[in-house]
């Protein structure tokens, strides 16, 4: 399990290229047959990706959790991403399609991940976070999701939001998951940018096309940074960041976040006639 840790502001202001990306993005979470995580230091959020093969894939412990089963003293929120799927949870098994989502509560001990078809595998995107009480594990279709319509064609940016866990959807300690589709000829998310200090933030990016990328804008909104972003990679936005993209065609992303608070609408916005 790598390890990610915080930086200040004003740190980041001096990085380079290579400097920012070794912070802030992960790459190589989906790696066929194989279960990859990164523990980031922002609210202790751990992000992982699991692509099984031929073979189920064990959830296990790691050293830096300091805990008897991965779970003991966390929760995670995992969306499929690839072909059909399932999770078995101390013996109970949920299916996953593809845009579905599931949440395991603290104290699940026995976890692992299959693909109903190896040829077209599941693509496992997993966020946990530290959790103090247990709450039901659930898994949320798709087609269960609360929905929400944003943006307009006329400023790139029309997609469709779908929250799994929230305040308002499957009950969790702190984290909150959902993802983000592009309409086809859009290629802003989360414009307006904003911040915000009470909570931290991870993207994954998916359903960028080989030859595409996405140019994520992170940074304080009067000082900017950006990193050049593929299919499958993620980043890490610090709460005293913006977090906001432009591809070069459509594309979706899963947003999680951690810290004091699951209401989504707060965020500290920024005009952008203001963003430097």
């Amino acid at each position: 399990m790598e390890e990610k840790f915080e930086h200040h502001p004003g740190e980041v202001k001096q990085m380079n290229t290579s400097q920012l990306r070794s912070a802030f993005a992960i790459t190589d979470l989906m790696k066929t047959g194989e279960i990859n995580f990164v523990y980031s230091h922002y609210d202790r959020m751990v992000i992982g990706g699991v692509v099984p093969a031929e073979s189920e894939i064990v959830l296990k412990t790691y050293s830096v959790l300091k805990s008897d089963f991965f779970l003991e003293r966390r929760e995670m929120g995992i969306i499929n991403i690839g072909g059909d799927g399932r999770v078995t949870a101390d013996g109970n098994e949920f299916p996953l399609s593809r845009l579905d989502c599931l949440y395991l509560s603290k104290g699940t001990g026995e976890v692992s991940f299959k693909s109903v078809d190896a040829s077209k595998p599941a693509f496992f995107y997993l966020l946990s976070t530290p959790a103090h009480h247990a709450y039901e594990n659930k898994l949320m279709k798709k087609e269960d999701a609360i929905t929400e319509n944003l943006g307009e064609t006329k400023t790139s940016n029309q997609r469709v939001i779908h929250k799994y866990i929230h305040e308002n959807g499957i009950k969790s300690c702190q984290l909150v998951m959902g993802l983000t589709i592009l309409k086809e000829g859009n290629v802003w998310n989360t414009m307006p940018a904003h911040t915000h200090h009470r909570r931290m933030e991870v993207y994954l990016y998916f359903d960028v096309q080989e030859d595409q990328r996405v140019f994520h804008f992170m940074g304080q909104p009067d000082e900017t940074r950006h990193l050049v972003l593929a299919n499958h990679d993620a980043v890490i936005s610090a709460p005293w960041s913006i977090h906001a993209g432009c591809g070069t065609s459509a594309y979706s992303f899963i947003w999680g976040m951690a810290g004091e608070n699951q209401s989504f609408a707060d965020m500290d916005f920024v005009e952008i006639k203001n963003l430097k």
